[in-house]
């Protein structure tokens, strides 16, 4: 088993040594230990030096940092980190928070993180929804707009155009923008008289998937 450590400070004007010499007092080689210069607004695995650790590290081997808020930009990054090292077969160990897996007291604070940021989660979705529903009472609309009827009129004859002069259905909806599917449905529409009811984007958006269909314009 292999004792690999982790530092991270948010700029060159910062110190690692504070981090680095406690991950060697506690038995990290000096040659094991990556470390990262940048804040943490980037997730973990997408760090230099963090990406490099997940590379080297295989099962057996124990990640140590001087504080588990060195592994990621919040609380949920954290566990999602731990959580990939562990499925890995790969210990956590943070120096100062006394978390260590290997011990009874280490896996109750793990599991009081996951709590934690399970509770942030939520947080999350509830100030996200608070904020949708604020938006649309003061009458703003999420989605792409309608497409005006005058404007799909304007491009179905563009492309009939197009046909006539013997271009493929698929390269005469091209020129506006559409694909195939989309003229043929206005096509129909138009026969139909329906048209005015339909917007552009619904129709973009039914070929997107079953979900997106229900759409309306």
């Amino acid at each position: 088993m292999r004792l690999l450590g982790y530092t991270r400070v948010s700029t060159a004007a910062q110190d690692a040594k504070l981090q680095i010499d406690a991950l060697i007092k506690i038995g990290v080689q000096q040659r094991d230990i990556f470390s990262d210069v940048m804040s943490g607004t980037k997730v973990a695995a997408t760090r230099p030096a963090m990406s490099r650790l997940l590379d080297h590290a295989v099962e057996g081997d124990t990640v140590v940092v001087w504080r588990i808020d060195r592994l990621g930009r919040s609380l949920i990054d954290v566990l999602n980190t731990v959580k990939s090292l562990q499925q890995a077969g790969i210990n956590v160990q943070s120096v100062s928070d006394g978390i260590d897996p290997s011990t009874k007291t280490g896996r109750m604070m793990l599991g009081m993180l996951g709590t934690l940021a399970e509770y942030e989660r939520e947080l999350i979705i509830e100030r996200v929804n608070a904020g949708i529903a604020v938006a649309q009472a003061a009458g703003t609309r999420f989605g792409r707009p309608a497409s005006d009827p005058k404007v799909i009129a304007e491009k179905l004859e563009i492309v009939r155009g197009a046909r006539k002069g013997g271009k493929t259905a698929a390269d005469a909806a091209r020129l506006v923008g559409w694909s195939r599917a989309t003229f043929y449905r206005y096509e129909q529409a138009t026969a139909t008289d329906e048209l005015p009811a339909l917007g552009e984007d619904a129709h973009l958006q039914a070929e997107a998937g079953p979900v997106a269909s229900k759409v309306k314009a």
